[in-house]
């Protein structure tokens, strides 16, 4: 039975090896901790539909919630949710470097396993505001699946040192964790709602 691997880094002095490490547990469809622009998230390759039931048995989560996505930037975005050019002129701004981190809901496209999205016809998306995150979903290729790190209707996990009182079973915990230490900015993205194209839903601040 593998252990569950934590790593310290600095984000601000991040090692190409740390990088490559990343990506390839990714590429092995292991699920990952990683620091984000909003709080820890549990990550996995987008279209490994085995690590994203692996993520919803770790969180003990309802398969039925969706998971939203992280992109490396608009391309990526528009080869996954349908965006018109309304829409990506809402996006250009809602992502603008002095926004916050903002996750919205498309329409999906359908290209990724449906285990992500539930019975959802929306995806949710973000362009994270982290160059380590962007360098990452650079690196393999495909977007990555970010939720928070906890179990459902917990608390978020932001003391690394208890990480085996959280998993207890082996079996069902992340392959590898970095800890950044505590994040700047330690609540959810604010969340839109874009499918209606002519009317943006704010869901959450």
């Amino acid at each position: 039975m593998k252990k569950m691997i934590q790593l310290k880094v600095n984000l601000n002095k991040l090692k190409p090896a740390t990088i490559n490490l990343v990506a390839d547990f990714l590429q092995n469809q292991q699920v990952v901790v990683l620091p984000t622009d909003t709080i820890s998230g549990l990550s996995c390759l987008a279209d490994s539909t085995a690590a994203i039931k692996k993520i919803y048995r770790i969180k003990k989560r309802d398969q039925k919630k969706p998971l939203l996505i992280l992109i490396s930037d608009f391309k990526m975005a528009k080869k996954y949710a349908a965006i018109s050019p309304t829409q990506s002129k809402f996006l250009k701004q809602v992502w603008a470097e002095n926004q916050p981190p903002t996750t919205v809901i498309l329409k999906n496209l359908h290209k990724l396993p449906a285990q992500l999205t539930g019975d959802s016809d929306g995806l949710a998306m973000r362009l994270p505001k982290s160059a380590f995150l962007v360098k990452i979903i650079k690196k393999v290729g495909v977007p990555l699946v970010s939720t928070s790190f906890n179990l459902s209707g917990q608390k978020n996990i932001i003391n690394f040192n208890e990480l085996t009182k959280y998993f207890p079973d082996k079996k069902n915990c992340p392959d590898l964790v970095l800890n950044a230490g505590r994040a700047k900015r330690r609540k959810p993205s604010r969340l839109f709602d874009l499918r209606e194209e002519k009317n943006p839903l704010l869901l959450r601040k």
